[in-house]
């Protein structure tokens, strides 16, 4: 009978020790700024990967949603996290919308003014006369009024005709625009692929608009009041997705393209292979933010009557979630 339980307590001990404590899953909605796209690998990565479920988290990533913009979603909790950019996390802080930047996707603005080289459009003095494929956000006026104005260029012969949903291959092979703002790294990155020759206007090429990070990650206020467990969480799981793209960009493309089929696969992975160096390029870490380019972007838009009132920049981002 003693034999019997001691036997009994040997198997529960040795239960409790082979016990482990698993973490609780949370579940996440991240928003995307538009259509999956190479500027989002890393967290097709991080979800591919299991990174994400390794935090504890089940990430739902969501391509832009009706009802409201992802900086309106995630301020309201209608979205936890979301693809934003520095200029309109900076307006909507000006206009009293709680979110703030937790993390650079790309560390150096990659963004410029695209015409098909037909066109013959190589600086901003060849916009005059010209019209411009808007998206409907003041700050392309301001940045397009900043590069002619200092490049003696007359902004009011621009025309801007609005994109709607129509992209830029389609409006400038239609004859709708002349020029519109790319990324270089997604659509810079296509033409090169389709044989479409494009003259380009790097914006960090001509000093008269300050460096800025475009694209950033985003949250709520909120949400790092009262969950900066998540918050934590989920950023430290995204920069593994961003470095593991660094890391082995073939792989990160795949993966992406395993999410979204729909994806030109020749495209995406010269397009990864292009950000790849860029996510990080010279910060110490993914998605680091220095409060430099926060204030002098900041000064730059309210110089130019984009914002209601001045921004307090170190409110706008934070590098406290970063691993």
């Amino acid at each position: 009978m003693k034999r019997g339980v001691l036997a009994l307590v040997l198997m529960v001990l040795v239960a409790c020790g082979n016990t482990t404590t698993t973490m609780p899953t949370t579940k996440v909605r991240m928003g995307l700024d538009w259509v999956p796209n190479p500027n989002h690998t890393g967290l097709y990565v991080a979800a591919a990967q299991g990174l994400y479920t390794a935090q504890g988290l089940a990430v739902e990533i969501l391509q832009a949603q009706e009802g409201g913009s992802v900086e309106q979603l995630v301020a309201t909790g209608r979205l936890d996290f979301g693809i934003s950019y520095q200029e309109t996390v900076t307006q909507a802080r000006a206009e009293g919308v709680p979110i703030v930047s937790v993390a650079a996707v790309i560390q150096h603005n990659d963004s410029g003014f695209a015409s098909r080289a037909t066109a013959n459009i190589r600086t901003p003095k060849d916009w005059e006369g010209k019209r411009y494929g808007a998206y409907g956000s003041p700050v392309e006026q301001a940045v397009i009024k900043g590069l002619m104005d200092c490049t003696g260029a007359d902004f009011s012969k621009v025309a801007f005709v609005n994109l709607g949903s129509t992209n830029f291959f389609a409006a400038t092979a239609r004859g709708d625009v002349d020029f519109a703002w790319i990324f270089r790294g997604v659509d810079g990155v296509a033409a090169e692929q389709q044989n479409i020759p494009l003259n380009i206007i790097m914006l960090n090429d001509i000093p008269c608009v300050p460096d800025y990070y475009t694209p950033v990650l985003i949250t709520s206020e909120k949400l790092i009041a009262t969950q900066p467990d998540v918050v934590r969480r989920f950023v430290t799981a995204t920069s593994q997705g961003y470095t593991a793209v660094k890391t082995n960009p073939d792989q990160a493309a795949s993966l992406l393209l395993q999410a979204v089929p729909e994806l030109d696969a020749a495209t995406t992975k010269a397009s990864v292979a292009y950000l790849a160096g860029r996510y990080q390029d010279d910060a110490p870490r993914w998605g680091e933010q220095r409060s430099a380019i926060w204030q002098r972007y900041a000064q730059w838009m309210f110089d130019r009557q984009l914002l209601p009132k001045m921004i307090a920049p170190e409110q706008a981002f934070t590098n406290e979630f970063l691993p």
